[in-house]
């Protein structure tokens, strides 16, 4: 069966191929009447533009990559979610990679998507130094990076505010009465690992509370970090009233370890989580949780993105920052007669 061409369009709608390609790609230019013309022969002879041969005229594939750490952290599809929501509106298809936190895995995702010939790239990279981009910043491809900064490159960020949501959650657990608060924090060469430490460590500095190494673990943003951290924090001889867990993961596997070894939430030790989580209100109590507008940051990156890859001249760093929220349930309550000595 013979496939339609553009020249059978051409023949058909007696107009040249040159016209017919103005109309598929919306260059405008042709008289309404002959445009519609050529719409309603694509209609009959049922053609399907080339969308290869299109893009290697318009050197245009609308298509663009996207790039995160861990897609079983239920943060990223929502993210990404976004994303593909900005994205279609404008006609763009999205290719997501997962790199599973490797960076080794990230540099080969970027050379595949380099050979797609995407037009722009949003990424959460697992190395925030940045090198892996090099290939993609020498072709001149717009890069957007969500969540976590790239230090090397004049790269455009959308973020949200760690720093002040770490330490919203901390002073909240201290205006709780609190004094003797932990932390299972993430890899400090990231920027929500460093950021929420460092807002954490600013709430008690600022309220005169001493930070105590003990208090102080140090998780991967995986679920058995945060699981096998709460079991060390227990297993101290003087145990923590509160745990502040730096990510939804870890806030899971903490909650996993406190079922496990019989450290009674809300009773005998209070729970902040960053990042909500959808068992937050199924559990008892309630988790309190500092809270991030995920599809927001994922819609902003590519409007950010869109801007870049349209815009003709120069461009100026762009560097967005949303506000978290905390979420308050019951699980941040002191009660002394059970926590404290």
């Amino acid at each position: 069966m013979h496939k339609p061409t553009i020249e059978d369009v051409a023949k058909l709608a007696k107009v040249s191929t040159a016209t017919v390609s103005r109309v598929i790609n919306k260059q405008g230019g042709v008289k309404s009447s002959k445009e519609q013309r050529i719409l309603e022969v694509i209609e009959e002879l049922a053609y399907i533009p080339n969308a290869v041969a299109r893009s290697m005229v318009r050197k245009i594939t609308n298509t663009i990559g996207v790039i995160i750490p861990d897609i079983n952290n239920p943060f990223f599809p929502l993210v990404v979610s976004g994303i593909e929501q900005q994205a279609r509106k404008k006609g763009y298809f999205t290719i997501l990679c997962n790199t599973n936190e490797s960076p080794e895995i990230e540099e080969e995702l970027i050379q595949i998507l380099l050979e797609r010939s995407v037009d722009g790239l949003i990424i959460t990279t697992a190395n925030e130094y940045g090198h892996q981009l090099q290939p993609v910043i020498d072709r001149r491809i717009p890069v957007v990076a969500v969540d976590r900064q790239i230090r090397n490159y004049e790269v455009d960020t959308v973020l949200v505010g760690n720093m002040d949501g770490a330490y919203q959650a901390t002073r909240h657990l201290i205006l709780q009465g609190h004094k003797k608060i932990a932390i299972i924090r993430g890899p400090q060469n990231t920027t929500p690992g460093y950021e929420r430490f460092v807002g954490y460590r600013r709430a008690l500095e600022d309220y005169n509370i001493p930070l105590l190494d003990e208090y102080v673990l140090e998780g991967d943003f995986k679920e058995e970090s945060g699981y096998l951290d709460t079991q060390k924090l227990h297993s101290l001889q003087d145990r923590p009233t509160a745990i502040f867990t730096a990510n939804n993961l870890m806030t899971l596997g903490c909650l996993k370890a406190l079922t496990k070894i019989g450290w009674v939430l809300g009773e005998e030790v209070s729970l902040i989580g960053f990042d909500d989580l959808d068992v937050a209100e199924f559990v008892n109590p309630q988790l309190t949780v500092v809270s991030r507008p995920m599809r927001q940051l994922g819609e902003a990156a590519f409007d950010l993105l869109y801007e870049k890859m349209t815009h003709q001249g120069e461009w100026t760093k762009r560097h967005y920052v949303l506000s978290p929220k905390i979420k308050i349930r019951q699980s941040c309550v002191l009660r002394p007669s059970k926590t404290m000595e």
